[in-house]
């Protein structure tokens, strides 16, 4: 049974940007461990999708921001202790696209609401990922899951430019 967008979205749509999830061209999503490691699978996860779905002109930005969000996810969402009891990987990468827009969802098993950090300390390691996706994604947003699902999405959108 293969997974279309609109099946996969279904618990992600109520806090998504209001695109119409019959109208998405193509979806994939990849499992996250909770782990370090897993921002650079991210990368190449998001690196292999986009190349498949011929997306150039946001490349840098789209990688840049789905790192940041799987950082934020591991560093603030996932305990260290974390072993998800149903087996579930704790964190999971979403990249849907439309004919112009493509949006990444982080979805990890945390209710705290993701605040950007007011830093002075511009040294500072923590804190600049969600400036950095606000910088470099059209708009970004988050919401907790609904129903049997625990934690929320972190999500951001990034229009794109059509050939021709």
């Amino acid at each position: 049974m293969g997974t279309n967008g609109s099946t996969m979205l279904k618990p992600l749509r109520q806090g998504l940007p209001p695109l119409d999830p019959a109208a998405v061209s193509d979806a994939a999503s990849c499992a996250l461990p909770a782990r370090y490691e897993a921002v650079r699978e991210a990368r190449r996860f998001t690196r292999d999708t986009l190349g498949q779905w011929d997306i150039g002109d946001r490349f840098d930005d789209v990688c840049l921001v789905v790192s940041e969000l799987v950082t934020n996810a591991l560093r603030h969402a996932v305990p260290t202790d974390h072993c998800p009891a149903d087996g579930l990987p704790s964190v999971r990468l979403h990249l849907m696209r439309w004919s112009e827009r493509l949006v990444c969802a982080v979805r990890d098993p945390s209710h705290e609401t993701p605040v950007p950090r007011d830093s002075d300390d511009f040294s500072a390691e923590s804190g600049r990922g969600l400036f950095l996706v606000d910088s470099f994604a059209d708009s970004w947003g988050w919401h907790p899951l609904a129903g049997t699902l625990q934690g929320k999405v972190v999500w951001a959108l990034f229009r794109m430019h059509t050939a021709g």
